[in-house]
């Protein structure tokens, strides 16, 4: 008897993956779009009776009702480290295993961090967008040395340290904030590690690499853009929830700040998925909110933004396929090596 499985928000470059290995114990169902109480309503019955493994991205939201609605899930696989997208309480009540991939993008995001980082300081994206445009005026495309620079890392994880560790290439001054200390970075690196305050007040890039934990939501906010340098540059390819978005987008407002780039935003399905925005008055205020300042920071010639796709080289993608078949084949033999819950 075959298992089934259904995968959500399947991409086009996940696909070369599934060509290339075959699952002959499993019946594999693909759905591009997400799975969350809408979706989940227009699922076959044969599918939501008889599906043991179900795979998401973050974009999906498994409530406590899409959980229920599956009669004999046994696993949920998650492509990301983050698991917040998933009910918990629900699944452990259910005895429903809940298995994620760790440390899938630490090359990729460091590498992507590096190019903001580069792209902010060169000001490419306003010299390249100057160059399509119809103004016959010389922009001001000056830039900054990196070597010159001080680089604060917020998070000295393994994206972190491979941030750090990149950042040393170009001679910069690395600062960090974390619990715990890496001695390798300070040894090898000239790592210095700081407190909070210091690393915003002396950071002239700062660089956000942390999880999230539902305790430092908005840690980064007006009170810690006031600390920092009126040309300092603010990167964020963590978690949206982190930065306050509308908060720097007053501080670039008022030129309190050099530039920033984010790679992730809070309510991302709304602010990258947009094409139908006006018609989703049924969102959160908050998210509503959320989505047209990201929309205004887009506008900024020294914002960049991107939709989350820091971690996607196909290089990452292959793995995280790779472990959560892993853990999926590991739990199905009674294991539990990559069960996060």
């Amino acid at each position: 008897m075959s298992i089934k499985m259904l995968v959500f928000d399947y991409r086009e470059s996940e696909r070369k993956f599934f060509g290339n290995n075959k699952f002959e114990n499993f019946d594999i169902t693909f759905y591009s779009e997400s799975l969350n109480e809408d979706s989940v309503k227009n699922l076959p019955l044969e599918q939501l009776e008889h599906t043991m493994v179900v795979s998401v991205f973050i974009d999906s939201e498994l409530t406590e009702d899409v959980i229920n609605s599956f009669k004999n899930l046994r696993i949920i696989s998650t492509r990301s480290t983050g698991v917040n997208h998933i009910n918990l309480k629900t699944a452990e009540a259910k005895n429903i295993a809940v298995i994620n991939v760790e440390g899938y993008g630490s090359k990729s995001v460091a590498q992507f961090t590096i190019g903001l980082m580069i792209n902010l300081v060169r000001k490419i994206i306003p010299a390249s967008r100057y160059i399509l445009s119809e103004n016959e005026s010389c922009s001001n495309f000056l830039g900054r040395d990196l070597s010159k620079l001080t680089l604060g890392v917020m998070g000295t994880g393994a994206i972190g340290s491979a941030v750090c560790k990149l950042a040393s290439v170009f001679g910069m001054k690395v600062l960090t904030y974390d619990i715990t200390k890496k001695q390798e970075l300070i040894s090898k690196y000239d790592v210095r590690y700081v407190d909070f305050d210091t690393l915003l007040k002396q950071s002239d890039i700062l660089t956000l690499h942390m999880p999230y934990t539902g305790n430092n939501f908005h840690l980064i906010s007006q009170k810690q853009f006031e600390m920092m340098k009126d040309t300092a540059f603010v990167i964020n390819t963590s978690r949206g929830e982190i930065l306050d978005t509308i908060a720097l987008y007053n501080a670039l407002n008022e030129n309190k700040l050099g530039g920033a780039a984010l790679d992730v935003v809070m309510c991302e399905q709304l602010s990258f998925k947009c094409s139908q925005f006006e018609k989703k008055l049924n969102n959160d205020l908050k998210c509503l909110e959320e989505a047209r300042v990201v929309k205004e920071l887009a506008k900024m010639d020294n914002v960049i933004i991107t939709p989350h796709i820091a971690y996607e080289t196909q290089d990452a993608i292959d793995y995280i396929l790779e472990i959560s078949f892993k853990g999926i084949l590991d739990i199905i033999k009674g294991g539990s090596q990559y069960r996060t819950y």
